[in-house]
């Protein structure tokens, strides 16, 4: 299974528009939060019908999973916790929101909420439990905006600005692979990166970039290996291998890659 795995567009269209066009060439895509933007001057009313629209188009060309950050809360939800209203009522079956899981080959992904207060944070756990007596014979992604903290994917080349109670759950339950964003620095600062492992499990980032393409990582599960591909040149990582810090440029794509849009040139 080939998987797309992106986060962080706030509302840029252009990468909307890549993300449209790019999906279709990949058995499974992850929009990993921060769809929206609070800090655009387009009215967020107006956001969430547009996005609506692009993920309800990418929705009927491949297994779209998408999850909620800190940008795409709309709402007020129990006991006034802020909540991303127009994702769940995003009218299309066949997208997998907060709170649903999916089982597709021999993976199952957890798509997890943003977590305002302790309301969804319970939810949320509630939700990671429920999972982990699913999981048996089956590989565990979660997707969660914000990465971990005390990693390089939530590095921001000052300090971590990563979630200590995703740090607990993964000690908890060892999921296989964990999706995020949120830290759009990670990947492109001295002490970040774009992958981690913590014990067993993968952590990705693809951290955030102007222009089109966005940063993104392609994940090949059958040969079990994962590239990131960004301004700054390619990287890859074999799942079943050990991590090697700092991650060297790529000096070739994998023979599985099938690149679906220009990439950057290769490391000489």
């Amino acid at each position: 299974m080939r998987c797309l795995f992106v986060a962080d567009l706030h509302y840029a269209l252009p990468q909307f528009d890549w993300l449209l066009k790019t999906a279709p060439g990949y058995d499974l895509t992850v929009l990993a939060g921060d769809a929206l933007d609070l800090a655009s001057i387009v009215d967020y009313r107006a956001q969430t019908l547009v996005v609506r629209k692009y993920l309800q188009r990418m929705a009927s060309v491949t297994r779209l999973l998408v999850c909620s950050g800190n940008h795409d809360l709309d709402s007020r939800g129990e006991g006034g916790e802020k909540v991303a209203r127009w994702l769940a009522e995003t009218g299309a079956p066949n997208i997998v929101r907060d709170g649903d899981s999916l089982v597709v080959e021999d993976m199952l992904f957890t798509v997890c909420a943003w977590w305002d207060g302790p309301v969804a944070r319970a939810a949320l756990a509630a939700q990671l439990e429920a999972d982990s007596q699913r999981r048996q014979g089956l590989r565990w992604v979660w997707i969660h905006h914000a990465p971990p903290v005390n990693s390089p994917t939530s590095w921001s080349g000052s300090r971590s600005m990563g979630d200590e109670d995703l740090e607990r759950w993964i000690a908890e339950y060892h999921p296989d692979i964990v999706v995020a964003g949120h830290v759009h620095q990670s990947p492109f600062v001295k002490g970040g990166s774009w992958a981690d492992r913590i014990g067993a499990t993968w952590v990705f980032n693809a951290g955030r970039q102007f222009g089109v393409p966005p940063a993104y990582i392609v994940l090949d599960t059958s040969a079990g290996e994962a590239v990131w591909i960004s301004a700054m040149g390619i990287q890859t990582v074999r799942l079943d291998a050990p991590l090697r810090r700092p991650i060297p440029p790529a000096k070739a794509l994998p023979e599985w890659f099938d690149a679906r849009a220009p990439v950057p040139s290769l490391a000489p």
